[in-house]
């Protein structure tokens, strides 16, 4: 599937909308580049989820999680990774566990340690817009 979008609005929609789609355990890659939108894309998710407090990119600590009702959802940024082995030192293992959405942006950088998507995610700016393009490797996990 791919959408345009035409604002951060949009691109907060567009997160929203794909909640009601995840199941309780699921991956998610979120490509683009820097600015694109990918915590944007999240932050839309989780005010669909009912989560009301401040949505930040994992930047600097590399890992958020947040509850919201019974579901939890981990956003992970590896873009300051430099060794996909620092993921299993600090523990990926056990959030990937979880019954748990585990969104990941960067995910190249976790090449080898990270297992495959059930979706992936593509964000690329276009003027004041963005792009999106989503595609379903786990036809199986769709609710």
């Amino acid at each position: 599937m791919i959408a345009e979008l035409e604002d951060t609005e949009a691109t907060e929609a567009a997160g929203a909308g794909l909640w009601s789609l995840l199941p309780e355990k699921c991956i998610i890659y979120l490509q683009g580049q820097l600015g694109a939108g990918k915590t944007t894309l999240v932050r839309g998710l989780l005010r669909a989820a009912g989560y009301q407090g401040v949505v930040k990119s994992p930047t600097y600590t590399v890992v958020e999680e947040y509850v919201v009702g019974h579901r939890t959802l981990f956003h992970f940024d590896l873009y300051r990774i430099k060794d996909p082995e620092e993921l299993i030192w600090m523990g990926i293992e056990d959030y990937l566990a979880q019954e748990a959405v585990c969104l990941f942006e960067w995910p190249e950088m976790g090449q080898g340690i990270l297992p495959e998507a059930d979706l992936m995610i593509r964000l690329d700016l276009r003027g004041y817009g963005r792009s999106m393009q989503m595609e379903w490797r786990n036809e199986g996990v769709k609710k």
